[in-house]
């Protein structure tokens, strides 16, 4: 049974209509299909969690954390939307936008370069990388300066993503294995440096609903809510993760392979579509309860849980010594003063004071999650460009998009040595990461309500959402575009 495609689901006419297919089986295992709720994870858990975060607790205290679980809530009620798109049709979002209007391309080629063309994380990385390997008291002008410890970790990176032929599958064990890292490393220095009164602080800023420090000016507060999860387009991401791993109708789109190993890809430009009749739509409760369980156990638990243990940390070393005075304690002025990314030595050091082991605990939970968003986020970006450019553009079809993926990638990775190199003695480090965090929180009050028209036009009725998800939706929606135009409004004024 075949139902009609009118002209509202065939969308943007330079787009071929979702091609009519039964929805694949559901394999039948929870824990075959684990995999991509992890990859986002790594990709949450890098400077928004280790840095950005600690850094506004070690300076102002609990009170604000709430913003950081409300961060993480709205951002998993959108990967569930941007699954539901991706499960239900194996396009990517960014197909899916494109098919309400073509120039969504280019809107979207936009908002990735603008959002992750500064490479904080990619700087944060290398300098946990140094302060891990020659200690953290070890200054740029002694131990090598930001750019050269940041082209090693691109090194990395670079082998990870082009070493195997499957792309997806590397990434995937690579940041699993940083996860298990991170956490295992997180929960021991919980138990080493934490009391139960800190303890009651972060519950107190959790509950501490609407708390907004006078000081700290909306603009920067949004990017702390955008930095709380993956944010930005980063959300996106996830698209490319299922299809990768084979679910939904993900499974009927050939997986995207490293060019160097595979000289004859798989392209596939464009997706399907359901009929609604019912062994479709009892598979796809089961895709669906899927996507809930992935989200809720990893995105949801799994973020909420590492987010609040380097909330803890701080709390419990970092903010006693900025509520002293102490924040040029022990030498750390000129390293830390007017850079964000020097929070790391001054955190590593206080816990070295404590317990000696907690220092290399820490710079090693550090690298990990540092690395695991490195690798995310060259991965992410790549493929998200290479995928707007090719199936958007006829002229992008001559080649496949595994050249593309090689080109974006490679070409990513030496832009951000070259950035990292030109950007070197800038007093204004902390705006690599603030400006990335702003221009994700703009790209996410655009895409939001594109994602609830979207999943409203081109699914199939039993695959839309129902009233509670696009309740939540619109809220999810509200806040970020209203905190969007606000914080805009305000940069604008002054």
């Amino acid at each position: 049974m075949i139902d009609r495609v009118d002209d509202s689901q065939r969308g943007s006419p330079h787009l071929p209509p979702l091609a009519p297919a039964d929805l694949p089986a559901y394999p039948g295992s929870f824990w075959r299909l684990v995999g991509p709720g992890a990859v986002l994870v790594g990709l949450s858990i890098g400077a928004g969690e280790l840095i950005i975060w600690p850094t506004a607790v070690g300076r102002y205290g609990s009170g604000m954390i709430w913003a950081a679980g409300v961060g993480i809530l709205f951002q998993m009620i959108i990967n569930l939307e941007v699954a539901r798109y991706t499960l239900a049709t194996g396009e990517t979002a960014y197909t899916g936008y494109a098919r309400l209007w073509r120039g969504y391309a280019v809107v979207f080629i936009i908002l990735n370069v603008t959002s992750w063309l500064l490479p904080g994380w990619a700087r944060s990385c290398g300098s946990a990388l140094r302060a891990l390997v020659l200690g953290p008291r070890v200054t740029p002008a002694e131990g090598g300066p930001d750019w050269l410890w940041t082209a090693l970790t691109f090194a990395i990176v670079t082998l990870a993503l082009f070493g195997p032929k499957v792309i997806y599958r590397s990434v995937e064990r690579w940041t699993e294995s940083m996860v298990i890292i991170a956490v295992l490393g997180l929960i021991i220095l919980a138990a080493l440096v934490g009391t139960a009164d800190h303890w009651k602080a972060v519950v107190r800023g959790a509950v501490n609903l609407g708390h907004k420090e006078p000081s700290v000016g909306y603009p920067r507060f949004f990017s702390w809510i955008v930095f709380a999860g993956a944010g930005g387009t980063a959300n996106l991401f996830y698209s490319f993760y299922l299809r990768d791993k084979n679910m939904g109708m993900g499974a009927r789109i050939p997986v995207l392979t490293n060019i160097l190993r595979d000289r004859q890809p798989r392209d596939s430009l464009t997706g399907y579509r359901f009929p609604d009749h019912e062994p479709n739509v009892k598979r796809w409760r089961r895709w669906w309860r899927h996507a809930l369980q992935d989200q809720l156990l990893f995105f949801w638990l799994l973020n909420s849980f590492t987010i609040l243990l380097f909330i803890f940390a701080s709390l419990a070393v970092v903010h006693p010594m900025t509520e002293r005075g102490l924040v040029q304690w022990d030498g750390l002025r000129a390293y830390y003063q007017g850079k964000e990314i020097g929070f790391l030595a001054l955190e590593a050091l206080a816990l070295g004071r404590m317990f000696p082991p907690a220092m290399t605990i820490f710079l090693l939970v550090a690298v990990a999650t540092l690395l695991s968003t490195q690798l995310t986020l060259v991965d992410g970006v790549a493929r998200s460009l290479s995928d707007l450019i090719h199936t958007n553009f006829a002229f992008a079809r001559r080649k496949p998009l595994g050249v593309w993926y090689a080109w974006v990638a490679g070409a990513w990775i030496m832009l951000g040595c070259v950035l990292t190199y030109v950007l070197e003695t800038s007093t204004r480090a902390q705006s690599f990461l603030f400006l990335t965090g702003f221009s994700g929180g703009i790209a996410m009050a655009i895409y939001c309500p594109l994602t609830m028209l979207m999943n409203r036009r081109f699914l199939p009725a039993s695959a839309r959402p129902g009233p509670l998800m696009m309740g939540l939706m619109g809220l999810a929606s509200a806040f970020y575009v209203g905190y969007a135009v606000y914080s805009v409004f305000t940069l604008l004024a002054r």
